[in-house]
């Protein structure tokens, strides 16, 4: 199974109050903070190890997860340093930890999706990069991504258009290789380089069917608990 970094380095500024003091990834979420949540459950799909990508208060993050031996994990860590570095910056300054190929998470998201399935898809891709998409329909988010036919045509998160109708659901693929072109230490977007390459013709796409669950915003949040809070009345 493929490594997964996990992109927890971000300010949170949309969840102020609470992110004043503690990162986004140590948000209480129905009494466990989330990191916790999310190493738990890659531990459950079968992965073993993780690269965190650490900012804003990441010190905090390392206090509590540790080396990742208590979620049965191998966790690394990479520091954005003295510069906050954006999605994709940090996950070029993490490549030195990462394999040729490796999955790609959002810090902030919970997603109820089969990562084997997902690494298959990849590899049967042969493309450089995949993005996991949900038809979404301007729901919980600006749609996206122009997706026809099981073929990822577009992703353009900065200028969506009305045919766009599904979005990123938050877990991507990526070769180390699609890095190439940002120098080491540079402030960018992951979002730009998806773009770039879904123009390419190397971004797969596949087709999720259960919604995702972020805690990016105070709303998205309380969602999030509930999720977690019935997923425990089921148990």
């Amino acid at each position: 199974m493929l490594s997964v970094a996990i992109l927890a380095g971000g300010l949170a500024t949309r969840l102020r109050p609470i992110t004043e003091t503690i990162p986004k990834a140590l948000v209480d979420v129905a009494g466990v903070p989330f990191i916790c949540r999310q190493l738990d459950y890659l531990h459950a799909q079968g992965i073993r190890k993780v690269v965190l990508c650490i900012g804003y208060l990441g010190e905090m993050i390392q206090a509590v997860v540790g080396d990742g031996s208590k979620f049965g994990l191998n966790v690394l860590y990479s520091p954005d340093g003295p510069v906050l570095l954006g999605t994709g910056g940090a996950l070029k300054q993490a490549l030195p930890l990462l394999g040729e190929q490796f999955f790609v998470l959002y810090g902030d998201s919970f997603l109820p999706v089969d990562f084997t399935a997902v690494e298959k898809a990849f590899f049967e891709s042969k493309k450089l990069a995949l993005m996991t998409v949900l038809e979404n329909a301007d729901r919980w988010d600006k749609s996206n991504a122009l997706f026809r036919a099981g073929e990822l045509i577009e992703y353009n998160k900065h200028a969506p258009r009305p045919e766009m109708a599904f979005i990123d659901y938050g877990l991507g693929v990526l070769t180390r290789s699609t890095l190439d072109l940002y120098p080491i230490g540079h402030n960018f977007d992951l979002a730009e380089m998806y773009h770039r390459l879904s123009l390419q013709g190397q971004l797969a796409g596949y087709e999720v069917h259960e919604r995702f669950y972020e805690i990016g915003s105070h709303g998205g949040l309380k969602e999030t608990e509930t999720y977690f809070l019935n997923q425990k009345g089921e148990a």
